[in-house]
């Protein structure tokens, strides 16, 4: 569910798809010293590319010593074929590749480059090294980390755009019925705006909770692959990863961020691994 720039190829619609200046990453995250909100270039819901493939930012990250992380979908730095969704067989690009944030990229006009970052942390390449073979984790443990560079951190804000939280992370997951909410970006649908911010309704969990499948009318598209999802109290319950264009059109399904966090945090050697509340007030 990531896209290409014009530059690349022609888009593939396919199945898968702080701190002030002056102070250092460490000492802008004890101090919460982010950038205001509305002046932030970097944030949940910018547009990351990794080898020209787009995706979308879901949420911002730190850890024990004050680096700062954004998180997008692990397949969002894979190199198998667009429908290739295993995670524990799917080859993907290694760890230290650049990233790019951008805004603005859509299918006709190059994104304005707002930063750069590496890729610290993929659930995938991690789970191939310890030689995961469960099914639930392989097929949706779908998580990646790229840590900011630091002359980049300054212009870093943990909210969510239109929605502001996270509040924190959903422990206890959710249930069919409940609305969650989310901020896409593809580059397919213009690259922000007003279709950015949507809704969805969960249709049910899979895999033990570590997936959870949600529908809207305006569902994730490629392009919109790691967006992070809100639960109705704000907090961080998820990271899309799949689509269905047929005959399910419509359907996401989303990574349990609880899990995918807990896995991270037991197996990245990233000490202290948490997320960062936004500054925002949630409003559904």
């Amino acid at each position: 569910m990531r896209t290409r720039p014009p530059r690349r190829a022609a888009v593939l619609l396919a199945l898968l798809a702080l701190a002030a200046p002056g102070l250092s990453s460490g000492d802008a995250v004890a101090r919460g010293r982010w950038a205001p909100a509305d002046e932030a270039t970097i944030h949940p819901g910018v547009q990351m590319y990794t080898d020209g493939a787009q995706c979308t930012a879901n949420f911002v990250f730190t850890d024990r010593r004050g680096r700062v992380y954004v998180g997008y979908a692990a397949h969002c730095a894979g190199r198998g074929g667009q429908t290739d969704t295993n995670g524990c067989d799917t080859p993907s690009y290694p760890l230290g590749t650049r990233v790019t944030f951008g805004d603005g990229g859509n299918v006709l006009t190059e994104p304005t480059v707002v930063g750069h970052g590496r890729l610290a942390y993929s659930s995938w390449m991690t789970m191939q090294r310890i030689g995961t073979t469960r099914s639930a984790p392989c097929n949706y443990n779908d998580f990646a980390l790229v840590r900011v560079d630091r002359g980049d951190v300054a212009k870093v804000n943990p909210s969510v755009p239109v929605w502001g939280g996270p509040t924190g992370v959903d422990r206890d997951g959710v249930v069919a019925g409940d609305t969650v909410y989310f901020y896409g970006n593809s580059g397919l649908l213009g690259g922000g705006g007003q279709v950015s911010p949507r809704t969805a309704t969960v249709a049910g969990s899979m895999g033990g909770g570590w997936s959870h499948q949600v529908r809207s009318t305006v569902s994730g598209v490629p392009g919109d692959s790691g967006s992070g999802y809100l639960s109705p109290e704000g907090l961080a319950v998820g990271v899309l990863s799949t689509i269905s264009l047929f005959p399910d059109t419509g359907s996401n399904n989303i990574s349990d961020l609880a899990h995918v966090l807990a896995f991270a945090r037991r197996h990245s050697g990233i000490e202290g691994l948490r997320l960062i509340s936004g500054t925002e007030a949630f409003t559904d």
